[in-house]
């Protein structure tokens, strides 16, 4: 490169400062921690963020968002793609129990297993194992209540695997609307 086509630190876009901090980042980084490094408050990270995210919609990557901090995945779209270059077996796929048992989660969280068993009506000790050895789930806290039992939420990996950026784009639940409409019903009849 010539001097006269030297590109200075001033001349990058903001968006594209963060990308290259995500992109040497091995783990989620907090909004905060962008905004110290940049000397800059966090509502412009949040711009940045923005930006950068609607310029990856063209691309291989994307922004991926969990409890206030932010990362760099590939696109979901291109998964196979990624697997098949990097010679990765076919993802497992889980079970039907497990998919339930997921749901419960991604959707009640945080949430405890006998909840989860609740609203399951079977007893889901298999499937939280799993779940957790997978990394889908985690431990994230324990009750107040009797005997203190542990809460369970959703992971990072969890929104990379279904190609979520965040727990809000998971889709409405239509059946909870079904329930409380008979519910509705049953108090009218």
């Amino acid at each position: 490169m010539s001097d006269s086509q030297t590109i200075s630190d001033a001349d990058l876009s903001l968006a594209a400062k963060i990308e290259a901090m995500l992109f040497v980042s091995a783990e989620p980084v907090p909004v905060t921690q962008l905004a110290q490094a940049l000397d800059v408050n966090s509502s412009v990270i949040e711009r940045g963020l923005k930006e950068l995210d609607d310029s990856l919609l063209t691309r291989g990557l994307r922004l991926q968002r969990s409890a206030g901090r932010v990362q760099l995945t590939t696109a979901p779209e291109i998964a196979g793609i990624v697997e098949h270059f990097l010679g990765l077996e076919a993802t497992t796929h889980l079970s039907r129990a497990a998919l339930e048992t997921l749901a419960i989660i991604a959707y009640q969280q945080p949430v405890t297993r006998p909840q989860v068993d609740s609203i399951r009506g079977v007893n889901s000790d298999g499937m939280m194992k799993s779940l957790l050895s997978k990394g889908l789930v985690q431990e994230s806290g324990r009750t107040d209540g009797p005997g203190r039992p542990i809460l369970y939420s959703t992971t990072p990996e969890f929104l990379q695997h279904f190609g979520l950026s965040s727990i809000i784009e998971l889709p409405p639940l239509a059946v909870q609307v079904e329930v409380e409409t008979e519910h509705t019903e049953l108090l009218k009849g």
